[in-house]
């Protein structure tokens, strides 16, 4: 950690280069003698990403960006808040703290944090920011996680891990496979914390990462403007073995939508029959899509599927509060006749349950991207290949 960086001309200096591309500042010249281009360029870098990421960062003078893979690998202020209101109890400790986003809304919400991050510099840029954001109930301790647990008799509320998902310079995604592996670490926790919170990458199975722990009483899919970005994984020590709780949310810039159920809820559902496509077209949001929520969907806000594999939904009256992507149904074609028609075309593609790629499509058809027009390429419950095309709501 360069503290040079910090000096008034310098964060000046950024702040009125934020135009300017990274790579290009890094072959200027310094300006300053103890502070390098690369680094002011890491600093910018830095800054930009942080202005949809993190606001408080991009916004608050004197912050200390790290290297730009512990930024990719930093929570975003949408997700951290939403976990701080999951945590339980007054002492928190987060035991793969990295730049510290996570402790820092944490500690909005407990008396106190423990931040535990076994790179000694970014131990060191977290502890700098807490102080920059006002942030005065964080400790900080600068080794292994897991070791310090093993080392310590103290107990805390609620233990928060993240293990990494990337091992030996590889991405890895099954939990066991991750560093800490901590399937093998659950008696450990339990005996400094009763109620452990664990993240996982997105694209870990739900049904694997059960069969992997144990005392899971909620899992939390989360997805920030239709993607998602985090597995919240909710144990309690000698919980009641109960079958834990799947929640689907959806964060927006207009809120947060959230939707509860259990698997045995979904398998036993029977649905009567799929239909065919009427006034609107709901495309449901991706935490749904994760969770593998398909059928009781149709139940909750009673719209039709329109086939087995076809996650698309419909119905004549609107669903305002549909979690998802709405549409206005303009007109279903048949593929066939939709690919007959030489008419150019300048739309959205979206293709589900279809033998080709949006790409593939986009390609064959010479359909210019973008526009207020939908094309959904599907099949419908018939197993006939539809073009529906809309317009979002």
């Amino acid at each position: 950690m360069n503290k040079h960086i910090l000096n008034t001309e310098v964060q000046e200096y950024i702040q009125q280069h934020l135009h300017l591309d990274p790579a290009q500042l890094a072959l200027k010249k310094s300006p300053f003698k103890e502070v390098s281009s690369q680094e002011i360029a890491e600093q910018l870098a830095g800054k930009k990403s942080a202005e949809k990421k993190i606001p408080e960062w991009h916004t608050s003078s004197g912050i200390y960006f790290p290297p730009k893979l512990a930024l990719e690998q930093a929570s975003s202020a949408q997700t951290a808040i939403y976990k701080s209101k999951l945590i339980e109890g007054k002492k928190i400790i987060d035991l793969s703290a990295g730049m510290g986003v996570d402790s820092y809304y944490f500690s909005k919400k407990a008396d106190w944090v423990w931040h535990v991050e076994r790179q000694a510099e970014l131990s060191a840029i977290a502890a700098h920011n807490s102080q920059v954001l006002g942030a005065k109930n964080i400790y900080f301790i600068t080794g292994d996680g897991v070791n310090y647990l093993r080392e310590t008799q103290d107990k805390w509320d609620c233990i928060y891990i993240d293990p990494s998902r990337r091992v030996a310079g590889k991405k890895v995604f099954k939990l066991s496979d991750c560093e800490p592996d901590v399937t093998t670490l659950l008696d450990l926790f339990f005996e400094h914390a009763a109620f452990l919170m664990i993240k996982t990458a997105p694209l870990l199975d739900i049904t694997s990462g059960l069969s992997e722990l144990r005392d899971v009483t909620d899992i939390h899919v989360v997805s920030v403007n239709n993607e998602v970005k985090e597995l919240l994984w909710i144990l309690r020590k000698e919980s009641s073995g109960a079958e834990p709780n799947i929640h689907c949310v959806s964060l927006t810039s207009q809120g947060e939508q959230h939707f509860s159920f259990k698997i045995s809820e979904e398998k036993a559902l029977q649905l009567p029959c799929y239909s065919d496509v009427k006034t609107y077209l709901y495309e449901p949001d991706t935490s749904w899509l994760k969770a593998a929520c398909f059928k009781l969907i149709t139940d909750r806000y009673q719209v039709d599927k329109i086939h087995q594999h076809t996650h698309l939904y419909t119905s004549v009256v609107l669903k305002k509060d549909f979690p998802g992507r709405i549409f206005n149904v303009e007109q279903v074609i048949s593929y066939k006749k939709f690919a007959q028609s030489k008419e150019k075309r300048q739309a959205n593609i979206i293709v589900r349950n279809f033998p080709i790629t949006a790409p593939e499509l986009q390609k064959k058809h010479q359909i210019k991207d973008g526009g207020e027009q939908y094309l959904i390429f599907c099949k419908d419950q018939n197993e006939d290949l539809k073009v529906v095309i809309a317009k979002r709501i």
